[in-house]
Order: structure tokens, then C-alpha cells, then sequence
């Protein structure tokens, strides 16, 4: 449900105004939720808790949802960014006002965002506070990077890990999002923005937010088209995309190579024209393999690459579970080198058998 604002007005930022009020709206975390619910049930309450996972994944909207689940008021629970108070003041403060008993719940609770931040004069206040914690405390300990907390304060907490929203959970989040929101979105716009979101649910609610705000909607009908987003987003053309797709078919190494150093050269991000060129070369092989998925591709996908996919499928053998492999590594040796097209560039090369 869409949450309104203190003035009695919609929330303006989807991500916020979208954001879960309870387990039951939670999605992609089930794990997490199911052991939450089970402690709360079973009155197995830790006093210190590390959520461990990528931006976006849901750690302060879970850590809220929690801490009311534990019927613990707003006057009694605490959101500190530890970015932005990491010094051993600040947590000398924080250890003061634990003392202090709950103005009118059970508990009072401490969300400290992006943990990994605190200096290490203040992770060793805040161990002897762990250590030793008054009853109506606890803490909800959220880090991106689990590997710079320390362990003495990790073996202090029960620790539970945030998956990264797979691409169909986005897009139906998306899909969902702009239905309430009465925007209409054309076809395989909402599979790029869950692309584009990269496994956070705030990223890809952030991309249809900007596409709301600027009025996006092309034609009689008023759908967001595919080249819109793409001009908004700064996502590959899907021509370029195709273009390299073309070439990688019919093995024409010049074609393909062009569309990248095209990408290049408008500044299209290397990861994603990568992901988007595996989404379109596994399009093709899933429909010539198991044609009873040719209708929920062809749902998925905009009316110019369907056209594509429709035709190389039955044209090219090239396109074979060999090549998407070659593709594959070179997706996870970007960045490794000075030049960032280069992986992708090698296995056109390789693939298209260029001496």
C-alpha cells in the first residue's frame, strides 16, 4: 500500500513511498523474515542483530519493520548513519543515552546504518557496550561490507544476509509500482529497468521515479517506450545491442565490434551493454531450445528485438550454449583491465574465429 505523507499527501519518492510496513510486504528475503517472525513468536529476542547485504536490499525497511513488530514506539527507536557519526564521541554519546529506559515501549532500539564506517576507537566502545548491554536495548547493527566489521563485534551479533533481488522480483516491483502509479509502460521497459536497478529494489523504484518525473510517455496512448527510457537512463540503444547480436550471428566480427566502440563512445556503460547483450543471446537460445518459452520472451521483450530473436533463432547456429559461456567470462573480466570493452571485444574475436 502506498504510504502517505504526514500532510495527507502521496509520498512523492517511490522508494519511500513504497517502502514495506510489514513481513507480509517484504519480498526476495524470505529466510530473514521467516526467523525474525520465529523470534518474535517464540520471545527469542538477541540484543544485537548485523544485517549483512548489498544497497537496496531492504536492511533499514526490515530493521523498522521489526523493531514495531517488537510493539516499540517512534519516540523509542533510534536510526543513527554511522557514516556521518562514526567517532568515539559519538558512540560515547550513543553508550550514554542506552542507560536511559524506553520512554513508552518494551525495548528501545538502535539501527546503525553503514557500521562498517566507525572509526576503530569507536567499534571498541561499542564492543564494550555489545558486551554488555542493559535489558531494553538492541541493536540492529546494517553494512554493506561485512568484511570491515570486526569479528569481535560479528561473534557478538546474530548475523543474517541479505540476497540481491533477482531481476524478476524488480520487474514485477516495477510493473506493480507503475500500475498504481497509472503510467503505463511499453513492452520490455520493465525488464530493463530491473537490469538497469542491479539488484536493489531503491535503485530500480529511483530509475522509474525519474522516468515519471520527466513525463515520459510517447504515442496516442501515453506508454513510456523503450527508447525513452533508454535516452533517460543512459542505457545501451537497443539497435547497438542488436547490431552486435547481428554480428556475433553471422560471425561478422566488424559489425559487432563497431556497436560496442559505438557504446564507447556515447559513454553506455560496458556492464550493462554486456548484460543486455547475454539477456538478448540467451533470448534466442531458450526460444530455439524450449519453444513452449517463446510467448513469455516474446512478452518480455520490446517489438524490435522479438523481431530479432524470432529470426536468428531458427538462422544461426552460432548462438549456442558454447558462445554464451565466452560471454559470460568476458562479463566477469570487466573492469579487470585499462581498457573496458576489451573481454567483450575478445570473445567477438574468438567467437567469430577472426585470425
Amino acid at each position: 500500500m502506498k504510504k502517505e505523507s504526514t500532510d495527507g499527501k502521496k509520498e512523492s519518492v517511490l522508494y519511500r513511498a513504497y517502502r514495506p510496513q510489514i513481513f507480509a510486504e517484504i519480498i526476495g528475503q524470505e529466510p530473514v523474515v521467516a526467523a525474525l517472525e520465529g523470534s518474535i513468536k517464540n520471545g527469542r529476542i538477541s540484543h544485537a542483530y548485523l544485517f549483512s547485504g548489498s544497497r537496496g536490499t531492504g536492511k533499514t525497511s526490515i530493521a523498522r519493520i521489526f523493531s514495531r513488530a517488537l510493539k516499540v514506539s517512534a519516540n523509542d527507536m533510534y536510526e543513527i548513519d554511522a557514516a556521518s557519526n562514526r567517532g568515539i564521541d559519538d558512540i560515547r554519546e550513543l553508550r550514554d543515552s542506552v542507560a536511559v529506559l524506553p520512554f513508552e515501549s518494551p525495548y528501545k532500539v538502535y539501527i546503525l546504518d553503514e557500521v562498517h564506517m566507525l572509526s576503530k576507537d569507536a567499534w571498541n566502545a561499542l564492543l564494550k557496550t555489545l558486551e554488555e548491554p542493559p535489558a531494553h536495548v538492541i541493536f540492529i547493527l546494517a553494512t554493506t561490507e561485512l568484511d570491515k566489521v570486526p569479528e569481535t563485534v560479528v561473534s557478538r551479533c546474530q548475523v543474517f544476509t541479505f540476497k540481491k533481488p533477482s531481476k524478476a522480483m524488480l520487474k514485477e516491483l516495477v510493473e506493480k509500482v507503475a500500475k498504481e502509479e497509472k503510467v503505463k509502460l511499453g513492452a520490455g521497459t520493465s525488464e530493463l529497468i530491473a537490469i538497469l536497478g542491479d539488484g536493489s529494489f531503491r535503485d530500480a523504484l529511483g530509475i522509474l521515479q525519474k522516468i515519471i518525473s520527466a513525463g515520459s510517455a510517447d504515442g496516442k496512448e501515453g506508454v513510456v517506450s523503450m527508447e525513452e527510457v533508454e535516452k533517460l537512463t543512459g542505457a545501451p540503444k537497443s539497435g547497438l545491442v542488436n547490431d552486435c547480436v547481428k554480428g556475433i550471428a553471422a560471425k561478422d566480427a566488424p559489425l559487432a565490434l563497431v556497436a560496442i566502440s559505438k557504446a564507447v563512445e556515447e559513454g553506455i556503460s560496458i556492464n550493462i551493454f554486456s548484460e543486455l547483450l547475454l539477456e538478448r543471446l540467451r533470448a534466442i537460445l531458450m526460444v530455439r531450445s524450449a519453444p513452449a518459452l517463446a510467448k513469455e520472451i516474446e512478452l518480455a521483450s520490446s517489438e524490435d528485438d522479438w523481431k530479432l530473436i524470432k529470426e536468428l533463432t531458427g538462422k544461426s547456429d552460432v548462438i549456442n550454449s558454447e558462445t554464451l559461456l565466452a560471454f559470460i567470462r568476458a562479463a566477469q573480466m570487466i573492469g579487470r583491465t585499462s581498457v573496458e570493452s576489451l573481454p567483450i571485444e575478445l570473445a567477438i574475436i574468438e567467437v567469430c574465429k577472426v585470425k
